[in-house]
């Protein structure tokens, strides 16, 4: 808008982002003593009309718009006369004011958060230390990096929490309590708190693990596997449960994964290591069916052009959500009852009903054996799962179909 066209002071918000720029640059008075500048190329900010103590009259900044709103250039400049008015020198005051701000800045939950993650580092391998930075900068940082550490609650803490534990992401909100409350205990080791607000939370929290991997009995999976193949929503995340269905692999792993770990040649994904969290250990194979090569084909020809399976919807470079399937399944009415994990569960209990081998079952699963046999056994099996796992994928068409599938089918793939 032309600046002619103003009505009122101080501006509206919409009269400050509307205001155009002229071939010089001019200043449009907001309140006593504080004026909005306008430069030719559209640039905006903030300045203070003030008297020095030597009777002569100058500017000073303060700060940049839309950075500065109205509402906080006229709190600034309000300050700043009163100290004028004081005797005070207005640019000493605003330093002063300044170093505050910082200070208090440097005491923020987020400046906290991001200190212990670098402390934490040369322990974790970048696949790790990047899911936990992600996940507070997801779940915490948005209603708490900008407070005050020590005048965070626990019943805020517990709100919060709560908040993730509605929404069914319950191993992700214990992972998240647990960093935080160790983002606490760095600040009271070091004297900056005195107490840990963390502390006991989990007591009242839902379980992460147990409630995380509901999985309906499989006699209702029928249903569940043709409502899967009818979702009327995104269709990648149609494909997506499909393909949980049909390899049996951990949600986040599916949800990360890159375009350049399959070869459908081979009909193997290849899962690095960086990605499943390990400092030790191998890359996680997972064997293809020919079911699983159709999903995946299908979803190349609507996110083919991207890095990741699953790309967000505002940052492409970043997956999609971690509660993209758990949201589904609810749309779907499966709320409590079904989840990303607990296909996981169905698969084992499936293919162990069948008379699979327990050590190829546990492979698929990437589950390592406890103790000396789990040191020693460095098998994968990928033969015999790959027969296995087609076996699975032929099983599922049939029951969702309706057919019956024999046991026998089981006792092939075992060889």
């Amino acid at each position: 808008m032309k600046r002619s066209a103003i009505k009122r002071r101080p501006l509206s918000d919409t009269t400050l982002a509307g205001l155009e720029p002229e071939a010089g640059v001019y200043r449009e008075l907001d309140s006593p003593g504080l004026y909005f500048r306008v430069k030719p190329g559209g640039q905006k900010s903030w300045e203070l009309r003030y008297k020095k103590p030597d009777g002569k009259w100058s500017w000073l900044g303060l700060g940049g718009y839309p950075e500065v709103s109205g509402a906080l250039a006229r709190r600034k400049a309000s300050e700043l006369r009163t100290d004028a008015s004081e005797g005070k020198n207005p640019i000493t005051s605003k330093k002063a004011r300044q170093a505050a701000d910082l200070a208090i800045a440097n005491e923020t939950f987020e400046v906290l958060a991001r200190e212990w993650h670098r402390s934490r580092l040369p322990g974790w391998d970048a696949g790790t230390a990047k899911r936990i930075i992600g996940a507070l900068e997801r779940h915490v940082f948005p209603s708490f990096g900008r407070r005050d550490y020590t005048g965070i609650t626990s019943m805020e803490w517990m709100d919060l929490l709560k908040g993730m534990e509605r929404t069914g992401i319950l191993e992700q909100m214990s992972r998240v309590r647990a960093y935080c409350k160790d983002v606490y205990d760095l600040a009271r080791v070091t004297g900056r708190a005195v107490n840990n607000p963390l502390e006991g939370v989990h007591k009242f929290l839902a379980a992460g693990k147990a409630e995380n991997y509901a999985h309906v009995p499989i006699g209702e999976l029928p249903g569940l596997l043709r409502a899967i193949r009818s979702y009327p929503h995104a269709k990648d995340v149609c494909l997506g449960l499909r393909l949980l269905t049909l390899l049996a692999v951990r949600p986040s792993e599916l949800r990360e994964a890159h375009w350049c770990e399959f070869n459908l040649s081979k009909r193997l994904w290849t899962v690095p290591i960086e990605r499943k969290g390990r400092k030790k250990g191998r890359e996680h194979v997972v064997p293809l069916s020919k079911q699983a090569i159709d999903a995946l084909k299908e979803l190349h020809s609507l996110t083919g052009g991207h890095t990741l399976l699953f790309p967000g919807r505002s940052d492409r470079t970043q997956p999609r959500s971690d509660t993209v399937f758990l949201m589904a399944l609810r749309r779907l009415g499966y709320e409590g009852r079904q989840t990303g994990h607990g296909f996981r569960h169905i698969a084992s209990t499936i293919l162990n009903e069948h008379g699979f081998p327990a050590d190829h079952i546990e492979a698929q699963l990437s589950h390592k054996a406890q103790g000396v046999r789990g040191i020693y056994n460095k098998a994968q099996y990928l033969e015999q799962r790959m027969s296995m796992m087609q076996w699975y994928a032929d099983y599922l068409d049939s029951i969702e179909q309706g057919n019956v599938v024999q046991a026998r089918f089981g006792k092939v793939a075992q060889g």
